[in-house]
């Protein structure tokens, strides 16, 4: 399998349930912001709403940082409402749940397991130009934490906007960051 980072977000076009509407949403729709793919195997299951209740409740802080959140399964939109109208955790979503029934953006991003129809539990941040920063992938058992995922975002932004400088591990903003040089080689 070869790496999706420092690609660009293949094209596609899906309808998504968001602010109890259904909307469309592209590949040119990402575009101009931040963005989080947050694939998850199916509507109705156990450790899923875990997962996107906890996004739900960092929602405004990924959005502080413009950042969209973008949760995919390969469930339908009219599914993603049923779950939302029927369940407590899932009514907090307030960002877009994108259907994807066709399994193409499943697919393009490497998390489909074709012979279930479900995508594992993959994670993306995308910047701006729609180039893909941070990839990670989970077996479906394994849940994911919105807290680490929103510091990952706060690294890549922080990467993008300061040239010559990276983010050690359990880097958060305003910590202290490195300047690769010679001089560091063998000193950290």
């Amino acid at each position: 399998m070869s790496s999706l980072i420092n690609t660009t977000v293949k094209p596609f076009k899906a309808t998504a349930y968001h602010g109890g509407e259904f909307v469309q949403v592209t590949d040119e729709t990402i575009k101009g912001q931040w963005s989080v793919f947050f694939f998850y195997p199916a509507d109705f299951t156990f450790v899923c709403p875990t997962e996107l209740g906890d996004v739900a409740d960092l929602y405004k802080e990924f959005q502080k940082i413009g950042v969209e959140v973008y949760s995919v399964s390969t469930d339908t939109h009219f599914t993603h409402k049923a779950w939302h109208d029927a369940s407590e955790t899932i009514k907090k979503i307030a960002y877009p749940m994108i259907g994807d029934p066709t399994h193409a953006i499943s697919r393009n991003f490497g998390v489909l397991i074709e012979e279930e129809g479900l995508a594992l539990r993959g994670t993306f941040v995308v910047n701006p130009e729609g180039v893909i920063k941070v990839a990670e992938i989970h077996d479906l058992g394994i849940g994911r934490d919105a807290k680490e995922l929103l510091r990952k975002v706060q690294a890549a932004q922080y990467v993008a906007s300061h040239p010559g400088e990276v983010c050690p591990a359990k880097w958060t903003p305003g910590a202290k960051t490195l300047a690769p040089s010679l001089d560091l080689v063998g000193k950290i």
